[in-house]
């Protein structure tokens, strides 16, 4: 069921399905991708793994469980309308006999989408109902729409970034102590552009017909920019990440012991916010 928002000009649509964004439009201009066919997603929520550990497996409780998925299972769920307002909407997603066969964890993931002033505000959080700590990884995976092959448009971060991008051969520099990150499918063969620890807590889409998005991460200790390969793919995914993806922590391979996992106490909530602000 898709629920949609309006404050002002600006205005946004949800979907019960994976508690995804479908739509985040300025003055009637949209600036979410549309979910086409070089990639079927418009904003997935990563829970409760970023990315997939080795050949989708893990420990937890000593025992080996197997991801189905990518990016664990939260997108590919249906999620509960638990309430509305004029100006916000939130989903639930409670853990069952299905979750707990890849995550063994009693959980409630709470999404809410809200008008923040002349921003939308997204807020994740994780509440842990079960007995024991849970463990989990969580984030954002936005995609805008963005012209790659103009060769213009730009990310640029709030500070300047080091940015090493590992390759077959070793590493490649994508940004040395700079803040303008120039767009083209090159930048993108070695898949993801990761900054762990970064100095800036936004980042700010600059595209070339001077349309912006700005995306900022207070909480977040990890950004990820990424797109598709496809030429088709005329998008840049701005991810705000908790931390860096659990493939970085597959030298652990029980989840008690992974170095980036967010530990959460019985009894405990643990909340998740960033914002996206567009301009004509």
């Amino acid at each position: 069921m898709l629920i949609t928002k309006t404050s002002g000009k600006l205005s946004f649509s949800a979907d019960t399905a994976g508690a995804e964004l479908h739509s985040i439009a300025f003055d009637g201009r949209e600036f979410l991708w549309q979910c086409g066919d070089a990639w079927k997603r418009y904003a997935p929520i990563l829970f409760p793994f970023i990315c997939s550990p080795k050949d989708r497996r893990y420990n937890a409780f000593g025992k080996e469980y197997t991801l189905k998925a990518n990016h664990g299972f939260a997108r590919d769920r249906e999620f509960a309308l638990a309430s509305q307002t004029d100006d916000s909407v939130t989903f639930t997603l409670t853990s069952d006999a299905d979750t707990k066969l890849q995550y063994p964890y009693d959980f409630l993931l709470t999404v809410t989408y809200s008008f923040n002033g002349d921003e939308l505000c997204v807020e994740n959080e994780v509440k842990n109902t079960g007995e024991t700590d849970m463990y989990f990884y969580l984030g954002g995976h936005p995609a805008f729409i963005c012209d790659i092959e103009s060769g213009k448009s730009v990310v640029e971060y709030e500070k300047n970034e080091t940015i090493l991008q590992p390759t077959p051969d070793g590493k490649r520099t994508v940004l040395d102590n700079e803040k303008i990150l120039t767009l083209n499918r090159e930048q993108f063969k070695f898949d993801v552009i990761m900054k762990d620890s970064p100095a800036s807590e936004s980042v700010t889409l600059k595209n070339d017909d001077g349309s912006e998005v700005c995306l900022r991460f207070p909480d977040s200790n990890c950004i990820a920019i990424w797109t598709a390969l496809d030429s088709a793919a005329q998008f840049i995914c701005l991810e705000p990440w908790t931390s860096v993806p659990v493939y970085a922590d597959d030298e652990f391979k029980d989840i008690e012991k992974k170095p980036h996992a967010i530990k959460l106490a019985a009894g405990k909530s643990y909340t998740y916010r960033y914002f996206i602000g567009v301009k004509a």
